[in-house]
């Protein structure tokens, strides 16, 4: 199998990214660098991303990033063999820079144009870290969305479930922005919730037991309002016990989606269960998703937290995946504000 270098850019959101990846499918592949700047700082004032902040902030800072990228990787732009970009789905703003200036590059030095979905770079990070086979089972869990799907290869997934309402990092976000807590609040929820009681508070699981491997988490977070509006709360106990309702519903609905796989891949000798996604990082959700994998007998794989975050390198990986078949696009690929992974649904 030929091995390819392609320089990868993200800027679907807050972090302005760029990487080199280096290898072939299945993996896994060789980071060469990098390079990823959070805008975090310019937000927290807001309590969330503000888009006109963010594409601005990505304009500002784009050409240095791809800079350092090539040279840490000791690589000049024609020695790459393509460059990849997210072309959605994300805040269009940034999705615009980041994809304009790939064309810029791509035409530039003559090199072909990878439009890459975001989803679907969450999706294989898992290959550029450790090479899962397809097909396997992901739960795509973030800020933004929160999905199960079954993996067969680029642009082929079969959707099991998804969220009706909030993704679980939203809720995440909104339940920490309830409590008072800094921005972003996912993470510090976390923290807390290592110090309170997940009993405390008995706070429902919306779709538990339910048909299907849908979610929802809008209710769980109205609950954490009233408790908050009608009591004074014990922020650590509250945190712990919204922690354990989340992992109760991601629980639930993967043992769906497990049985939904099984079905479909009859003859998938060792089934695995990947997780990607900005909340995958949170320690507790990976222990509780390992163990469920051990039980129902799947392999379980999660990238490391550094690749579970929004980066250019499960970018540059996803161009690596579809460079290999040949899937390159032409410089007037469209940025898209919205592009399911799978294709039942409009874009």
């Amino acid at each position: 199998m030929r091995h390819w270098t392609i320089l990868g850019i993200e800027t679907s959101c807050d972090e302005t990214a760029a990487a080199v990846v280096c290898g072939g499918p299945p993996g896994p592949g060789q980071i060469l660098s990098n390079v990823v700047f959070s805008q975090l700082e310019e937000h927290r004032p807001y309590g969330g991303v503000v888009p006109e902040i963010a594409a601005r902030a990505h304009v500002e800072l784009l050409d240095e990033i791809v800079e350092r990228a090539l040279a840490e990787a000791g690589l000049g732009l024609s020695e790459v063999d393509a460059v990849a970009a997210t072309a959605g789905p994300g805040l269009i703003g940034g999705v615009m820079v980041g994809l304009v200036t790939a064309k810029a590059l791509a035409l530039a030095a003559g090199k072909p144009l990878i439009a890459v979905n975001h989803l679907e770079g969450h999706g294989f990070s898992a290959r550029l870290s450790d090479g899962a086979e397809f097909p396997y089972l992901l739960l795509l869990v973030s800020g933004g969305h929160c999905q199960l799907l079954g993996v067969e290869g680029p642009g082929k997934f079969r959707l099991y479930g998804t969220t009706i309402d909030d993704a679980a990092g939203e809720a995440f976000d909104k339940t920490a922005k309830l409590l008072g807590l800094p921005y972003p609040g996912g993470p510090r929820i976390e923290v807390l919730a290592r110090e309170g009681n997940p009993n405390r508070y008995p706070l429902p699981r919306p779709m538990k037991g339910r048909e299907g491997a849908d979610f929802s988490f809008s209710g769980l977070k109205t609950a954490v309002r009233q408790l908050t509006l009608e009591q004074e709360v014990d922020t650590a106990d509250l945190c712990a016990s919204f922690q354990a309702a989340v992992i109760d519903i991601l629980i639930d609905r993967s043992k769906a989606a497990i049985a939904m796989f099984r079905r479909d891949f009859p003859d998938c000798e060792t089934p695995a269960f990947v997780v990607g996604g900005g909340v995958a990082a949170n320690g507790a959700i990976r222990s509780a998703l390992a163990d469920l994998s051990a039980f129902e007998g799947f392999a379980f794989t999660v990238p490391p937290v550094r690749l579970c975050t929004d980066n250019a390198a499960m970018i540059a990986w996803a161009g690596v995946e579809r460079a290999a078949l040949g899937l390159f696009d032409p410089l007037d690929a469209p940025a898209r504000a919205r592009w399911p992974l799978y294709p039942d649904e409009a874009a």
